[in-house]
């Protein structure tokens, strides 16, 4: 047995997962960057299906990403599953996926949210919207993303740092439609309105939204529905104060990205990763993404949560997410360049 050390784990304890040379049929290994709380539900879900068993390894993504390099081709690892686009696609530069085909997810998935190649499919989508104080700001007066750099809103917005990928993967978009110098005239000019040096996560700008620090933010939606679904009040009083608005819907869209699942190249067991990827684009499992994870289904004609449903319909940006890559190095550039921290 090989064991996963604690070091990367996000429980405290050990996990064993069969040895590469021994992989069992009834037994799907994955490496996933997601929150286990978040994951296990589909993959139990999964098991209880197939009856295949999961053993899962969750941690952090660069992490997970350098192991499964090191480890190469004796890796355990059958299945990947990441956030953000930015993450599947640097998974694939880095050569640690197989491109795999399969009619169901074909069916399933919109070409705009999987790889051309088969290398990786999209099993969920995140928006990334304006959020904005209802107490202060009238949501007439909002439109677009490229809006932000406007200085009316100097010592008004907050958002996270541009070393996330969440927001490397905006700005990607953003060279993509306008090219690099109006990206970075619009990073220059968002970082002159920001209400403070960027720090903490998406949940901590909309904590800072309610309570008076800033007006705007710019967040994924599935944390404003996690706030608004909690079992804590302070956290849904946070929600209360926020509206979201969708910007350039009279454009391109509003920025949308997934989360995404691959085969490793070193996968021993490729028919039930490929089962498990299967499974996580059903009906059955997209439901649980839209009930659970409070992220958008990957395929029409599912649900979604009351939360969700809540912020409204919207044109999203069809921009297809494997173009990211093609701009992302650019876009850490542009950032550098426009002082965004």
């Amino acid at each position: 047995m090989m064991c996963i050390r604690p070091t990367l784990m996000a429980a405290p304890a050990a996990l064993c997962l069969v040895a590469a040379g021994a992989a069992a049929a009834g037994e799907v290994n994955v490496y996933s960057y997601r929150q286990e709380v978040l994951i296990r539900p589909l993959l139990k879900a999964f098991t209880l299906e197939t009856g295949i068993k999961v053993n899962l390894v969750s941690a952090e993504a660069d992490a997970l990403l350098e192991r499964l390099k090191r480890e190469g081709d004796i890796s355990p690892a059958d299945v990947l599953l990441t956030v953000d686009a930015g993450r599947i696609l640097k998974a694939k530069a880095e050569g640690v996926l197989q491109p795999v085909a399969s009619p169901a997810l074909a069916a399933a998935i919109p070409p705009a949210y999987r790889d051309p190649e088969g290398y990786w499919y999209g099993l969920s989508l995140r928006a990334r919207p304006i959020l904005y104080a209802k107490a202060r700001v009238d949501p007439a007066i909002l439109s677009t993303y490229e809006d932000l750099a406007d200085p009316k809103w100097r010592g008004k917005i907050c958002i996270r740092s541009s070393t996330h990928l969440y927001n490397q993967s905006l700005l990607a978009s953003l060279i993509a439609h306008h090219g690099v110098a109006a990206a970075e005239a619009w990073a220059k000019g968002l970082v002159a309105n920001l209400a403070r040096a960027p720090k903490g996560g998406d949940r901590d700008q909309l904590k800072a939204v309610a309570a008076g620090e800033c007006d705007l933010a710019v967040a994924n939606t599935y944390y404003l529905a996690g706030l608004a679904a909690s079992e804590k009040s302070d956290e849904r009083a946070v929600a209360e104060k926020i509206g979201v608005f969708w910007p350039n819907q009279a454009a391109q869209g509003t920025h949308v990205n997934i989360s995404a699942g691959a085969v490793t190249r070193s996968s021993k067991n490729k028919v039930a990763a490929l089962r498990l990827l299967e499974f996580l684009a059903s009906d059955k499992a997209q439901a649980i993404y839209a009930g659970s994870v409070q992220e958008y289904p990957v395929r029409a004609g599912i649900p979604w949560s009351d939360e969700v449903e809540a912020m409204g319909r919207f044109k999203a940006d069809a921009l297809p997410l494997a173009r990211l890559t093609d701009y992302n190095a650019e876009a850490v550039r542009v950032a550098d360049r426009a002082g965004w921290k």
